[in-house]
């Protein structure tokens, strides 16, 4: 049954947004999907019953079109973000500014319920870009709506994912795979579906209001330990090379020239790379899934179904002993 409740969702129609329009329309929300180009995600209206998804054209570089999107909304999730800078889709504009025009915008239409994704790692001193522009979009969120729920993930792993995706295409082709800083910094994948279970929870949570949560999932592992998996699922073995960050960050140079070329995305930033310098990981003070209710999934129940096209032979490769 239908509830009475809209839900914007601002980047609904990315890796993230797809696994949130689900879940809320599984929660019976009806759900706006706001995106700078909605005929690109129509696939979007079979997320719920007929009429239960709407798509709405939405720019967060532009307050008037986020203004026309939260109108008559009962809480709004934003989303949006991006890994690399392109043009004028800057860490800056979408994750500081973008997140304080959201903000503001739910305040005046009086809406009180807002989830704001961040990443852990968010710091306003952090060397990183990518990190500062989410410490500030977070603080820009806090000003305009204190009730507003912060949600911090590590990597995120499902079907589409812009991580083991990317390392198992890389395996594909490549004698050597390279591990960046050495291959140490610490991660704690947390799965997509339980990020969208937790912007659910949070959504429907009174004591989540104002609160800030750190999402990672239940094992840690170093980002060499990462690559040995991937490898071992694909049954490609490779020669993992420690690449310390010296040498790692004129190459990074070389794959951002190369992206100015058309669909070309560099394998990793210079702005990554200093993000690599430390540990992706819950806090041990943080609130985290528990908190909201939930358990995660484990990257080994999850990633080896979605790595089967990257084996020689598809799902028809019996793995050498």
């Amino acid at each position: 049954m239908l509830r009475d409740e809209i839900i914007t969702v601002f980047g609904g129609s990315g890796f993230v947004g797809r696994h949130v329009v689900r879940a809320l329309s599984r929660a019976g929300y009806r759900v706006r999907v706001a995106t700078r180009r909605p005929h690109l995600a129509q696939d979007l209206r079979v997320a719920g019953v007929v009429g239960q998804v709407q798509l709405v054209q939405a720019n967060v570089r532009v307050a008037s079109s986020v203004e026309r999107a939260v109108e008559g909304a009962s809480g709004v999730v934003n989303l949006v973000g991006v890994l690399n800078e392109d043009g004028r889709q800057t860490f800056t504009r979408l994750h500081a500014l973008g997140a304080k025009t959201i903000a503001t915008a739910a305040a005046k239409a009086g809406i009180t319920t807002m989830i704001q994704m961040s990443a852990i790692g968010a710091d306003a001193n952090s060397a990183s870009r990518y990190a500062r522009s989410k410490a500030e979009g977070e603080a820009h969120v806090k000003a305009a709506l204190p009730s507003a729920t912060i949600l911090r993930p590590s990597i995120i792993f499902g079907v589409g994912d812009g991580f083991f995706n990317r390392f198992a295409s890389m395996a594909q082709f490549l004698p050597i795979l390279p591990l960046f800083g050495g291959g140490k910094t610490r991660f704690q994948p947390v799965y997509a579906g339980d990020v969208a279970d937790a912007v659910l929870a949070a959504l429907t949570s009174e004591a989540a209001r104002g609160q800030t949560y750190e999402l990672g999932g239940p094992g840690v592992y170093t980002f060499e330990e990462l690559m040995r998996f991937v490898v071992t699922e694909l049954d490609r073995p490779r020669f993992l090379m420690p690449l310390p960050f010296a040498l790692a960050t004129p190459m990074a140079m070389l794959f951002e020239m190369a992206a100015i070329l058309p669909f070309v995305e560099p394998v990793i930033t210079r702005d990554q790379l200093t993000q690599l310098r430390q540990d992706n990981v819950v806090s041990e003070a943080a609130k985290t899934l528990a908190d909201l209710g939930l358990t995660g999934e484990t990257v080994e129940a999850i990633v080896p179904d979605y790595l089967i096209p990257y084996r020689r032979h598809g799902q028809f490769h019996e793995r050498a002993v």
